[in-house]
């Protein structure tokens, strides 16, 4: 039985603005075409295999029960409930995405 994928708001327009990006400030639109495509073929993988992501807890102190797929310069966040697969967050490798995806994190650094 396929899992379900469920892509966030938050998700939805990241990969709105991947693609916005490429076409229009690097003037590529084949290569935004082409890439919002891999990244969208790659979480359809999730379809038939949710867990070949990752663990995020793998490659830091936090404990979450978010999975990452590396795709290019992008990591694709989501989440396996059962048959549920939430695709939280699309973002550039090299953003600070602990502070973006874990916002509650960097506030609880701030206090003390």
């Amino acid at each position: 039985m396929k899992n379900n994928i469920y892509y966030s708001p938050e998700a939805q327009n990241d990969l709105d603005e991947i693609w916005e990006y490429i076409t229009f400030e690097l003037c590529n639109p084949q290569a935004a075409e082409n890439t919002v495509n891999k990244i969208m073929d790659t979480i359809d993988e999730l379809e038939n295999f949710s867990e070949i992501g990752a663990l995020l807890s793998s490659v830091t102190n936090i404990e979450s029960d978010y999975r990452f797929l590396t795709i290019g310069n992008y990591m694709v966040f989501y989440r396996v409930n059962g048959q549920d697969v939430y695709i939280d967050r699309v973002l550039y490798g090299r953003r600070d995405y602990l502070r973006i995806l874990l916002p509650d994190l960097s506030q609880n650094d701030n206090e003390g």
